[in-house]
């Protein structure tokens, strides 16, 4: 959501699995979390599957109410797309809908009701990022507006939010599965606002529909930091920075950290100073 990555969030697994992170503690907190997995899954607790049809009966019968996907989402702790998939296609291809389900995710959804769920403000993060995206693609704001329930203005202010109505989420993610694939230009958008529309989210490292494609469920994770245009120079020397800052190492031990020479991360300072550190160089 900004232009410049932050350094990695070391208190989660995707530091792990998203930013190839090899931290010895992280690494450890990622093998007990598969140990964890392992015997679940041995045990057999999450293996217990059942049809997906009352769950998406379910829900088809909530939409009817007004209660939006994200609302949904956010009541349960699962993410837009798990929710989702049990009544639409898979964003980017026309695979099914969920047939199955587990005894948990089952029970999660069934006991949400128009009379126990909220429906106020959830957080913004999916939603900037879909606005992002297609900007990314070619399609100014004032040509996104108009497909949902905001006004170019809005829509605008959108992108320094922290928070959104779940009314709004599920306009923005409509609109978003409608415009993701299409030409900005059959729709009318020339090609200057084309470029300039690209323009800014290149210099603003908004990602595109299809890096969002390849991170399924990420978009609407707001500890999930993409990496889109960032280097691997880039990513050590933000790494090296926190761990010299919070840790008092050096920057040879850091790079020992790392996975990477000490020269290495010389010359990612160099490359980036606004990283660069010299106290216990």
């Amino acid at each position: 959501m900004t232009a410049h990555r932050q350094p990695p969030n070391h208190n989660t697994l995707t530091c792990y699995t998203d930013y190839r992170c090899r931290l010895p503690e992280c690494v450890d907190r990622y093998r007990q979390w598969d140990r964890a997995r392992y015997r679940a899954k041995a045990s057999g607790e999450p293996g217990r599957y059942v049809d997906a049809e009352p769950v998406r009966q379910h829900l088809l019968k909530l939409y009817a109410a007004g209660i939006t996907i994200h609302a949904v989402a956010a009541a349960t702790g699962l993410s837009y797309l798990a929710v989702r998939s049990f009544t639409h296609h898979e964003y980017g291809n026309r695979r099914s809908r969920r047939q199955r389900c587990t005894t948990t995710t089952q029970a999660k959804l069934l006991a949400v009701t128009p009379d126990n769920i909220t429906t106020g403000r959830i957080d913004a993060t999916g939603t900037i990022r879909r606005v992002q995206a297609l900007v990314a693609i070619g399609f100014p704001l004032e040509r996104i507006a108009p497909h949902t329930v905001l006004s170019v203005n809005n829509m605008s202010a959108l992108l320094q939010r922290k928070t959104v109505l779940a009314s709004t989420a599920s306009s923005v993610a409509d609109a978003y599965e409608l415009l993701r694939n299409r030409k900005p230009a059959r729709h009318g958008v020339d090609k200057r606002n084309i470029s300039r529309a690209t323009k800014r989210a290149a210099a603003n490292r908004w990602p595109t529909p299809t890096y969002w494609d390849r991170h399924p469920g990420a978009i609407d994770d707001p500890d999930f930091e993409p990496l889109y245009g960032v280097t691997r120079r880039e990513i050590v020397a933000q790494d090296a920075n926190w761990i010299m800052r919070t840790t008092g190492v050096s920057k040879a031990t850091a790079a020992a950290r790392l996975g990477v020479s000490k020269a290495y991360v010389e010359h990612a300072f160099r490359d980036h100073p606004e990283y660069a550190l010299e106290v216990a160089a």
